[in-house]
């Protein structure tokens, strides 16, 4: 593969913004300097910035896709389509939907998986599928948000989990419907698969005693949670709290109130990981839609059952990044948090998500409001002229 380098951009490092520099990539990135090379493919990177491909750990789907629809074409159209976004890796999603459906998911994406890594075209223009995230089943009925109650089960099954643990990168898991936390030792002690705490009722020492049992990470962070008071902190405190946990945050300010982003921020800082726990809508003009089961409606930039409970969002990414950082997080942090922190929370920050030498040349090229205009993978581009 010959190698490419695009010069006088603004390159956005974990560290910070260097600007005016030189990228030089193949596959991957070998270097970042002051002068372009010479005899070197060239790109005029001029008034543009450089970011790593963003990784979302949670999203269900995409332009009339999901997730749990149980098929490789549409696990296939949510990584192809994605990419515009500037996600270059992503956990597909699934909803709560009867164990059939789930396990054709896992296979659905398996499937892909394997596709990307046998077939080089395939793998440069759709986002990586790392692994999958299993939102539920899993979960309390009480806070079951817009997932199926028809298919919740409780306890946790821990075995399932193991049999699919080569493809289930994290479960959803709510702690109180776990006694001792047996299920949660099991996983963690026996898999690689993350546990992490959501659609839950726990309360503030239920959820202390599953961190130390094993939860590292909060599926969408204050949402399907109990709220946090003054008398009564609840679990979603000792998630936000904890430092051995990551939290997951929808930055759309449909599902968080802005006030909320820098202050989490602040709090979690590397713990921090950006989603979109996007549905098959998004992309999609205003109308009623389906998700798991469960009938939705899109108007504008919310999607709600007909109850009026939020049903995941519209919200792409980069749009995510944007929304962090202006309510006053330093641009490379909230890149950080939608890149390098997602990588490191699921372990792949060896490979992914930062530009630095060494690491998969997944490149975004985007203006100064973030708008993504190329993006390359694997160092070829895939989205873009």
């Amino acid at each position: 593969m010959a190698r490419k380098q695009i010069v006088n951009a603004d390159i956005v490092t974990a560290e910070g913004i260097l600007k005016g520099k030189t990228i030089v990539f193949d596959e991957k990135i070998l270097a970042i300097s002051d002068r372009p090379e010479n005899g070197t493919e060239t790109v005029d990177g001029s008034g543009k910035m450089l970011l790593p491909g963003l990784i979302d750990m949670h999203i269900h789907g995409y332009n009339g896709s999901d997730c749990s629809d149980g098929t490789e074409e549409a696990v296939t159209a949510v990584a192809s389509g994605i990419i515009a976004n500037g996600v270059t890796a992503f956990l597909p999603t699934t909803m709560t939907v009867s164990v059939p459906e789930l396990e054709s998911a896992f296979d659905a994406a398996r499937k892909v998986r394997s596709r990307q890594c046998s077939d080089r075209k395939f793998g440069n223009t759709t986002a990586t599928v790392i692994g999958v995230h299993a939102e539920g089943p899993f979960i309390s009925m009480a806070k079951k948000g817009a997932q199926n109650p028809a298919y919740i089960i409780n306890p946790p099954d821990a075995d399932f989990v193991k049999k699919h643990s080569d493809i289930i990168k994290m479960i959803t898991v709510a702690p109180e419907t776990d006694e001792n936390c047996k299920a949660i030792k099991k996983i963690t002690s026996e898999t690689g698969v993350i546990v992490s705490a959501g659609h839950t009722t726990a309360d503030f020492e239920t959820m202390q005693k599953a961190i130390e049992a094993g939860v590292t990470h909060a599926t969408h962070l204050f949402n399907a949670m109990p709220a946090i008071s003054h008398r009564d902190p609840g679990g979603t405190t000792a998630l936000l709290f904890s430092e051995k946990v990551s939290c997951e945050l929808i930055c759309d300010g449909i599902h968080v109130h802005r006030g909320w982003f820098e202050p989490v921020y602040r709090i979690k800082k590397n713990k921090l990981n950006l989603i979109t726990d996007c549905l098959r809508a998004c992309g999609l003009k205003d109308g009623s839609y389906e998700s798991g089961g469960l009938k939705f409606t899109l108007k504008g930039n919310e999607c709600r059952l007909p109850d009026g409970t939020i049903a995941g969002s519209v919200l792409k990414l980069n749009a995510g990044v944007r929304n962090l950082y202006r309510s006053g997080v330093p641009l490379n942090e909230a890149v950080n948090c939608a890149s390098l922190y997602n990588a490191e929370t699921l372990g792949v920050d060896g490979e992914r998500g930062q530009l630095k030498e060494g690491l998969v040349a997944d490149i975004v090229v985007c203006d100064s409001e973030l708008n993504v205009k190329e993006v390359y993978k694997n160092g070829e581009l895939a989205f873009g002229e």
